[in-house]
């Protein structure tokens, strides 16, 4: 099987190109390394079946020889990194979309989109299920990644519809693991930066807002199981362990056996009360569901950032300038 990996060398994408490679594939990884690093897949060249393209799948994506599945996981998807990347963000849900849709299309390929939790917004239905619309505010700030991936979504299903081409769609709910960037602006990578470095564990609002929390290494195998299904989608993949921000920074803390406090932060704008995925589709479908226990994740996850992370600090200040929007993000 040969597979081409949009986003190839960011934080999802390089374990995809793991997995993919330890079942015997050859991949094509393409990434412009706007928030991807040669780093994460190092590792993969001395197989030889493994070649990475620096590459802008916004501009075009141009592949030769056959090519059996495309898994389109290019997108900044950090809070930070859409806020100072929205165009961008939104080019690569749209164009960069259609092109890896006429890449499948062209070669005859499977295609699986990375969609995204965010399609629901804040909701108002609890645990989400695939049938729900969401509640999504188009012109807040984080309207230029929800927005870009629920256009990707309904491009995904017209190519699907117009052209035949063999279309899956994953909604992809938090999750974590090894190779995430420490100040990348996420909760997880932020928590245990801090616990480790001894600094303050900045929780955003009363920290009373709940997310599902899946292991990188589960998140695979469920997109994985999509990509050989042949089912449209879309399907909701993540973890139905749902756990406050609160409750999550000081286990995190506890667990890095760190004296960190934990303190407050202003709540982002439009940051959403509650998070979990109705996971019922994927066990019947996809025979489909997460195995790692939670704690055992977080330890290892922590246990690698000890050993690699080394990213400068990003500061609580920086943090919460941005994800209020206080800041120009260009």
């Amino acid at each position: 099987m040969r597979a081409v990996v949009t986003g190839g060398a960011g934080f999802l994408g390089s374990h995809l190109c793991e997995r993919l490679i330890g079942r015997g594939a050859e991949v094509v990884a393409l990434d412009n390394l706007c928030t991807g690093s040669r780093r994460n897949v190092a590792h993969l060249q001395e197989t030889g079946r493994f070649t990475l393209v620096e590459s802008d799948v916004s501009r075009q994506i141009d592949v030769e020889g056959p090519v059996d599945l495309v898994l389109h996981f290019a997108s900044p998807a950090s809070p930070l990194d859409y806020l100072r990347m929205p165009i961008e963000t939104l080019h690569v849900g749209s164009l960069g979309t259609d092109h890896a849709l006429c890449l499948a299309r062209d070669k005859g390929a499977r295609l699986v989109l990375a969609s995204t939790s965010e399609v629901y917004g804040d909701p108002q239905v609890h645990p989400q299920r695939e049938d729900y619309w969401g509640h999504v505010n188009p012109v807040g700030p984080r309207g230029v990644y929800d927005e870009a991936k629920r256009f990707s979504e309904a491009l995904t299903l017209a190519y699907r519809q117009t052209h035949g081409v063999d279309t899956g769609i994953v909604r992809i709910f938090n999750t974590f693991g090894p190779r995430m960037r420490p100040n990348d602006g996420r909760a997880i990578p932020n928590f245990i930066r801090q616990s480790l470095a001894g600094d303050p564990v900045t929780v955003a609002g009363d920290g009373l807002q709940t997310r599902s929390i899946c292991y990188v290494e589960d998140l695979v195998t469920g997109i994985l199981k999509m990509a050989e299904s042949g089912h449209s989608g879309p399907i909701n993949i993540g973890n139905p362990h749902e756990i406050s921000m609160l409750d999550l920074a000081n286990w995190i803390v506890k667990l890095a056996e760190s004296e960190s406090p934990v303190v407050h932060i202003e709540r982002p704008v439009d940051d959403p009360t509650v998070r979990r995925p109705d996971t019922t589709l994927a066990r019947s479908v996809l025979d489909w569901s997460p195995q790692v226990e939670i704690e055992d994740a977080l330890l290892r996850t922590i246990g690698w950032f000890r050993e690699h992370a080394g990213a400068p600090p990003l500061s609580a200040h920086d943090t919460e300038q941005i994800l209020t929007g206080r800041r120009d993000s260009h």
